[in-house]
Parts: structure tokens; sequence; C-alpha cells
């Protein structure tokens, strides 16, 4: 199998170009001779070094990959990062692809098997095109429907086109091509440990500093230091706080400039290793954005701010108390229901009879 290396080149060296750009064919395909198995793309991952535009088109949704340096955006999300991982296994489908059987040639079967013209009404196929910087394409394929095996350990297989031909074919490979472009999106935000938390700064508009902090010990837990004269806190929601960072994703993304919601104020997380995270949330009705920025001399802070910055994330709602809580936020909380005014334990009053009720009958006398 082709490594990543040599499928996305990020940071390789380049290849010779192997004459321009052109459409790549099956193997001995224009001597009419044709050999089960034979690759789809002979010689594809050579040329992937010239590859910077992926588009996938289907009725009613396209995506579009294009390539950054060591980083493959997707146009339909402002130029936000694509999955990494997706995108290897899209290219090593498609170089590894084997055809090994003709299929229907007519026009009016091809929707029977998924591929039709994806721009077609009710089309399930899809139109994938990879291009050149020139807008030339090295390879493009109309995928269709996979075929169901019942075998175990056996290929995958589906059915696949040229868009230039009605000729169809029967392929082994595995092809992951979504033109949904939320499937694309990196959705991962930061993983951080808890414990690697030190220190929370908390400047709530409207609110007094808060400031949460763990003694010198490694494992000791976080305790609200400011205010000194504070209640006794909810160690549920102090631990929250300290996984804010911990498995973050995001539901959506956005330019930082188009985020909407009002300001909620700023809160710095201080973590080991010189990290400094700075959470800036704004919240419009029950949606939360949060713009984010890191602090600090590592790579691990770098690489943070670099794919953090001009960019807004929505998240769930209840994260608002993670990355920016009041200091009610992080007291027990009253049972649902219940008056402040009443002491819980006290035992409630017993029933008083009504003044005129009748007393009660006197029990009839044994025979």
């Amino acid at each position: 199998m082709i490594g990543r290396r040599g499928l996305l080149l990020l940071g390789g060296a380049a290849v010779a170009t192997l004459g321009g750009a052109y459409l790549l064919k099956p193997q001995n395909e224009a001597e009419g001779v044709f050999v089960p198995g034979t690759l789809a793309f002979p010689g594809l991952a050579a040329r992937l070094s010239e590859a910077r535009r992926i588009e996938l088109v289907r009725h009613g949704q396209a995506t579009t990959l294009l390539r950054d340096g060591d980083t493959w955006r997707i146009e339909q999300a402002s130029g936000y990062a694509a999955r990494g991982e997706r995108v290897h296994e899209l290219l090593a489908g498609l170089t590894e692809l084997r055809l090994v059987e003709e299929r229907t040639s007519d026009a009016g079967r091809q929707a029977a098997i998924g591929v039709d013209d994806p721009r077609n009404e009710g089309s399930t196929a899809t139109l994938l095109r990879v291009l050149d910087g020139q807008g030339t394409a090295i390879a493009e394929l109309v995928l269709g429907r996979r075929r169901v095996r019942t075998q175990g350990n056996v290929p995958e297989a589906i059915y696949v086109r040229r868009p230039s031909e009605q000729k169809s074919w029967l392929a082994e490979g595995r092809m992951v091509a979504d033109a949904d472009p939320q499937l694309w999106i990196n959705r991962d935000i930061a993983s951080l440990a808890p414990d690697r938390l030190r220190r929370v700064e908390i400047a709530r508009r409207g609110e007094s500093p808060l400031v949460l902090a763990r003694a010198g010990e490694v494992d000791a837990p976080l305790e609200i230091v400011t205010p000194e004269d504070h209640p006794v806190a909810d160690r549920t929601s102090l631990d929250e706080v300290g996984r804010a960072f911990d498995l973050l994703t995001l539901v959506e993304v956005r330019r930082a400039a188009e985020a909407p919601g009002e300001a909620l104020g700023e809160t710095r997380f201080a973590y080991t290793d010189g990290l400094t995270i700075i959470a800036s949330p704004q919240r419009e009705e029950q949606v939360l954005w949060v713009k984010l920025r890191a602090e600090g001399d590592s790579d691990e802070a770098k690489e943070f701010q670099a794919r953090w910055d001009g960019w807004a994330y929505q998240l769930g709602i209840w994260k608002e108390k993670a990355l920016i809580p009041r200091l009610e936020d992080l007291l027990p909380q009253a049972p649902a229901n219940s008056d402040p005014d009443v002491d819980p334990s006290a035992a409630p009053p017993a029933a008083e009879a009504p003044a005129n009720e009748a007393p009660a009958a006197a029990p009839a006398p044994s025979p």
C-alpha cells in the first residue's frame, strides 16, 4: 500500500511531470485488451504532486478541496482544514482501484448501478475529479453503488464510469468520496489532559473576577482561590472546568468576524509546558461560539495558534459553564422546585383536620 508521504507528498520532493497533464486510463485499454484486476489509474501516485484541487459533486451537494501547502482546505467551509486522514483515504483508494469486469454501456441502465449523470434529478452518483494547478484533470470518475458481498475476507467493490464514456465497470477497492462538505471538516479542536491545567482566570462581563487553581501537587484538585470567602464549591462543576479542552470538538465553524452573539468576556487557561489558552466566548440565545488563542513558545502552542487563528467555533451550549463560569455556576445547585427559605431537613407540618369535621362514630357494641 502506498504510504501517506507518497500520496499527499506533503513536504516531499516533487517528481518529474509525465509529459504534461493527461487523463489516466486503464493499462492496455488502448490496444483493446482488458486484463481483469488492472489498475484503473496506473501511475496516478506519481502524479499526485501536481494535484491542487479535488472536486466531489452529487445532485444537490458539492465539496471542493483545495491544497494549501501541507493542508487540504474545504472551499464550502470558508477554507477551513479538511480531515487529513480522510483525504489520504480518498487518494489511496483511487490509486489502488482495480477494474475487474466490464458492465453496461446502456445509458438507460446506468442509474440502476448509480453511474448516471450526477446532475440528474434523484441521481445517487458522485463525480470525483482530481485536478492540477491549471485545472486539468489528472483523474476523474463517476462513482456508483457499492456491490454487496456476503463472503468474508473479499475486497469491497463499486460500480464506476469515466464521465466522458458510456461504458461502466465493476471495480475492486475502497472509495470514500462523500459530497457533503460537513463530512470533511476536521472537528477536533483540542485534546488536553485535565491534569495539565494549573490555573484558570475568568473575567466575565458583569461579574467579579474568578480564579481557580491547583495546589503544588500534580494531582491536586482544582479549587476556587478568588474570591477567598467563597461558599463550598461543587466538585463536579470544578472538574468540568478542568475538562474544558479535553476531547473538545466543534459543531460548526465560521470565520471569526462572522460569529454571531454577544461577547461574554475572556478566560485564560494556564497549562503545563508553558501553554496558555485564551477563550473568548459569545452567545446568541441558546447558541455558543468561542474564539481561541494560544500563547507560548512551544511547538504545541504554535500549532494551536496556527490552527485557531481567524476562526470561531460553535460548541454545545453546556460548554459555557466550563469555559466562562460565574461563581454561582460552581456552587451546589438547589433541588428543582425547592424553596430557598425552607430548611429541607425540617419535617413537614402535620395536616390539620377541618374544624367542622364530625367526630368519628363509636364502634358498634359486640353482640
